[in-house]
């Protein structure tokens, strides 16, 4: 296993983005109180809200597609051990080359797969929702601008128009021909616990071998992300939820 992946592994996560179970759970019910018969999630590493929503809609089918095997593979386990495996299928792909229209759709932290700019994403999803169906949208912002030196603890060539701000992303979803039913961000707790959690496997690896050959690139890996975390974004960069309905 390369540094990269023990890294990049996130076993302490229920969902791959900085929301609650509580959070997640009232929006799949919400999603799911819709009545959809499909719903499909694009980058769905493991489709853990997908999964929710079926959970409560049982008359729904699902289709979640991502790049990640290792992903995939732990949302079929999932779907498998909460009796929802014959009502999902998980393709492992591009989730452009593989658009199929749903009542419900999911594109959560992965906007960038359908669009150079989030204006072209919603423009792209908006034509992948049934008419009457909901979007579920999540995707990064400031919360208010950071000064200067906050950007350069950042990631490399950061600067303040690279993320829209949240009322911006509200208007680019009206224009894109959705209503906005509900609009959310992530709480610095959330931020906290997503940050922690997804570093928490490599740093008990480090833990348990400190002496190994890939001991010192994880331990950077590592190092820089928390820095870049801490020093950098941490109050600054936000994470909005939007859940957005298209006319019937």
């Amino acid at each position: 296993m390369t540094a990269e992946e023990i890294v990049g592994r996130a076993t302490h996560m229920v969902f791959h983005s900085p929301m609650t179970e509580e959070r997640g759970n009232r929006i799949a019910a919400d999603l799911a109180a819709t009545g959809p018969a499909t719903v499909a999630d694009y980058a769905c590493g493991w489709g853990e809200l997908m999964l929710r929503i079926l959970a409560l809609a049982p008359a729904a089918r699902g289709f979640g597609v991502d790049m990640s095997g290792r992903d995939l593979a732990r949302g079929r386990a999932n779907a498998a051990a909460r009796g929802l495996a014959d009502r999902v299928e998980f393709v492992e792909d591009r989730a452009d080359y593989q658009t199929r229209p749903a009542d419900v759709v999911i594109n959560c932290g992965a906007w960038q797969v359908f669009g150079k700019t989030v204006a072209q994403s919603l423009a792209v999803l908006r034509a992948l929702v049934n008419p009457g169906g909901r979007l579920f949208f999540g995707v990064e912002h400031w919360e208010s601008v950071p000064p200067p030196e906050r950007l350069a603890a950042m990631w490399p060539g950061t600067a303040a128009d690279r993320y829209p701000l949240l009322a911006e992303i509200a208007d680019l979803a009206v224009e894109a021909g959705f209503r906005p039913i509900r609009i959310e961000s992530s709480t610095r707790s959330e931020w906290d616990d997503y940050e922690s959690l997804e570093t928490a496997d490599a740093e008990e690896w480090l833990l348990a071998n400190p002496d190994h050959p890939d001991a010192e690139a994880v331990r950077d890996r590592l190092d820089s992300k928390r820095s870049i975390w801490l020093r950098g974004h941490r109050d600054y960069f936000g994470f909005s939820m939007l859940t957005l309905g298209v006319p019937a």
